[in-house]
């Protein structure tokens, strides 16, 4: 594996970020804080408790899920858009390195990103409810898995997208609507039975799920299947993106 080509595109791809570190630090802090006020205070003062849990603590994990999953598809949509579009991906396929390390240099700058992120929302839940993480190791693998699984989405966006409207399309029109749908700030088992059903189509509903009972030791669906819903979805991901290197779609007109 040429390390070398992977670190480059990582280290290209981080450097953008840091340019803009300030505003990459304040937009989460602002953000949570304006959730907290309105879903806090004012939801929040008709909802005391969700499950025995403060309604407040209880939609720190369905924020940390909603910026990190739209923060892990713009950036590594963005991140792979832009050499299309200035059209300097000819030169990165005539590298000497493989889709593989291509992914990974890309992605992994994507996840990086959206973990810090979500370090930041976590630190700035704490300001406002006292919040304990029941299962740490598990909340972490969760953020992990999430950052890189929609990591690879957002790669797959940015490659087809042939414009920035469409780069926009998807996770303005699809994902953010299923995120706010998948338990974000409510349990489902609060639904009317037949919502109850028709929103297990969701699959962002088990991402939440997993991610809520690695704080709160309570989930909506079974952990395993959590688990089960989001390795399964990684794989699909890989998959559409070793698929489209195979075939050159989109890359090579």
């Amino acid at each position: 594996m040429n390390l070398r080509g992977v670190w480059a595109i990582y280290r290209y791809e981080m450097s953008r970020f840091f340019r803009t570190l300030m505003q990459s630090f304040l937009s989460p802090v602002i953000s949570t804080s304006l959730y907290f006020v309105v879903f806090g205070a004012a939801i929040g003062s008709r909802i005391d408790e969700v499950e025995g849990v403060s309604y407040g603590a209880f939609i720190v994990p369905g924020l940390v899920m909603l910026s990190v999953i739209t923060q892990a598809i713009s950036n590594a949509s963005f991140g792979i858009y832009f050499p299309k579009f200035i059209g300097t991906i000819y030169e990165l396929l005539s590298a000497p390195v493989n889709f593989l390390e291509i992914v990974l240099g890309y992605v992994g700058a994507a996840a990086t990103k959206a973990l810090f992120i979500g370090a930041v929302i976590l630190a700035t839940a704490t300001l406002f409810v006292d919040l304990h993480i029941a299962h740490p190791l598990a909340m972490v693998v969760f953020l992990l898995l999430t950052c890189i699984s929609f990591s690879l989405l957002g790669f797959i966006i940015g490659i087809w997208a042939g414009n920035f409207e469409q780069l926009q399309l998807v996770p303005l029109l699809v994902v953010t609507p299923l995120i706010f749908l998948g338990g974000s700030f409510y349990s489902i088992s609060m639904l009317p039975p037949i919502w109850q059903t028709i929103t297990l189509f969701n699959p962002v509903v088990y991402l939440i799920s997993g991610f809520r009972w690695a704080f709160f030791g309570m989930a909506d669906v079974p952990i395993g299947l959590s688990l089960l819903a989001i390795a399964a979805f990684t794989g699909l991901c890989l998959a559409v993106i070793w698929w489209i290197f195979r075939t050159g779609w989109r890359l090579r007109s």
